[in-house]
């Protein structure tokens, strides 16, 4: 079996053990647990964490597995940021499959009924759990930025959905998004705590891409340093000032995550002026990130430019027509907010698509240093080079 192939399998085992493990779970839980914690949500709650708990293990299991970098003959410091990274990474799958498998429970116990559901609570956990833990095995094996980044939308609208459609305040969306979150029942921590895990998630994938945009530029002067040199000896094609671009293009990115956590930890009531300096703040970082992309990040596309200055103009126009009283507040932030997420999320696919690019270019070099390959030794060298290329990631 190929490597794909055999990731699919490993896979499928994961499926079953993670089925089998999360229904002895929950009807352990329903069988001992106290009254109190026999509440339909708490249930729910429940039900979603061992679902979590059963993605985050078996994600951690795929990455660790398919890592090549646990030796330390390159030194402390790659096992350490491995460990750093199955963390972080745990984290964002956490938090997505929480509050996805939480929303879909709700949404099903609606369908149902109450009375009807619960009794189908274990085996409804042993499948999402299941397919959660195939899903996460898989894609840790085959981890890269588009993987990360395409987590954001399904937490973020799951949380945010939860927490206004379990609000006890119907008047919330008059006002702004931050009423939502401006009070300390259990909507308003939902919604707090998927804008904090947003922002953490913003953080962790801006970490892989920029590492990805590091290892393309540091790959392209090892490859060229020979070749296509000026006047004064510097290749051509290198880019002038990539460490003051990728320092400031890692602070910009860091900080808009950072203010999502922000808006999500100070609660508007009693924290009105650090609240407003993370709102606020947001969109300031928005205009600066989106205008200097294209100096920031010289080897992203054309398009990826126009798609920046395109949701700057959306933005603009937005807030001119709340200006005139023909929207809402709610309605420009939560636009502005899905046209982050979506331009990170297209950033992300970009950077995926340097990441198969530069894949692609190794596999070509070692062909060319091999003189030719032949079609079994070619397999296993395309097997050897993306063990390398997980092994540096």
């Amino acid at each position: 079996m190929g490597r794909h192939q055999r990731v699919e399998t490993a896979g499928l085992i994961s499926f079953l053990i993670c089925a089998v493990a999360s229904y002895a779970a929950m009807n352990i839980y329903l069988s001992y647990a106290p009254a109190i914690w026999q509440v339909t949500q708490r249930r729910f709650m429940v039900c979603s964490g061992i679902v979590a708990a059963c993605g985050v293990i078996s994600f951690c299991v795929g990455y660790a597995r398919q890592s090549h970098s646990w030796s330390l003959k390159n030194g402390w410091f790659t096992p350490i940021r491995r460990v750093f990274e199955i963390l972080a990474l745990s984290v964002v799958y956490a938090a997505t499959i929480f509050l996805s498998s939480f929303a879909l429970i709700n949404a099903v116990n609606e369908m149902m009924g109450v009375t009807m559901f619960a009794g189908y609570l274990p085996a409804a956990c042993a499948g999402f759990s299941g397919v959660v833990g195939y899903m996460t095995f898989v894609q840790a094996e085959l981890m890269n930025a588009k993987t990360i980044a395409s987590l954001l939308p399904f937490f973020v609208i799951s949380g945010v959905c939860t927490a206004g459609l379990t609000t006890d305040d119907p008047e919330w969306y008059y006002w702004n998004f931050s009423r939502l979150g401006d009070s300390t029942t259990f909507a308003a921590r939902m919604f707090n705590s998927t804008l904090m895990l947003a922002g953490t998630c913003v953080i962790i994938v801006s970490y892989f891409a920029v590492s990805e945009l590091i290892t393309t530029e540091r790959l392209q002067r090892m490859w060229h340093q020979r070749h296509h040199r000026d006047a004064d000896g510097k290749p051509v094609w290198e880019i002038k000032h990539f460490r003051v671009r990728i320092v400031i293009l890692s602070v910009l990115l860091t900080l808009s995550g950072l203010a999502f956590i922000g808006i999500g930890v100070f609660r508007y009531t009693p924290h009105k002026t650090i609240h407003n300096f993370f709102a606020k703040g947001l969109p300031v970082l928005m205009l600066v990130l989106f205008l200097l992309l294209p100096w920031l990040a010289p080897r992203l596309s054309k398009a990826m430019a126009v798609v920046s200055d395109l949701s700057l103009l959306v933005c603009a126009g937005l807030w001119a027509n709340m200006i005139m009283g023909h929207d809402t507040l709610t309605n420009v932030e939560a636009v502005a907010g899905m046209l982050f997420l979506g331009w990170f999320i297209v950033f992300s696919r970009q950077i995926a698509a340097i990441e198969a690019d530069r894949v692609q270019a190794q596999l070509l070099h070692a062909q060319a240093l091999d003189g030719g390959l032949n079609e079994p030794d070619g397999v296993d060298a395309i097997e050897a080079v993306e063990s390398r290329i997980a092994s540096d990631r």
